[in-house]
């Protein structure tokens, strides 16, 4: 799960991170074992080649889960009374509604760049 997150997120950034050199953090040895494989399936070689493609300015480093806190913020999100009441079931104000995502523009990033 972990290498075709990695390869779509490479896809989808692949114009920030093109000629960049930039690290991957993760709490999972999977991406490494891909990229150490002789003879994956025809799906992780597939992925294989995606991330090969990033290897100059990529490193990759491991992060384990108990030191990893940021990781998966939301699915590791402790509940408040969990402990203390097993039927406790989560209010709707702990629930994300929705996520906003706004087009700076290029104005935008003109201004940041004269600052």
């Amino acid at each position: 799960m972990e290498c075709i997150c990695l390869v779509w997120a490479l896809e989808k950034l692949h114009y920030y991170l093109d000629g960049t050199v930039f690290y991957v953090i993760t709490d999972c040895n999977a991406v490494k074992s891909l990229l150490n494989m002789k003879t994956p399936n025809r799906h992780m070689l597939r992925w294989k080649i995606a991330i090969q493609e990033y290897r100059g300015n990529m490193t990759i480093a491991n992060k384990y889960g108990n030191i990893n806190k940021n990781a998966d913020g939301l699915s590791r999100w402790a509940l408040a009374n969990a402990s203390e009441n097993p039927e406790w079931v989560p209010q709707e104000e702990n629930h994300i509604k929705g996520i906003c995502v706004t087009d700076l523009g290029t104005e935008f990033f003109n201004q940041v760049k004269e600052r």
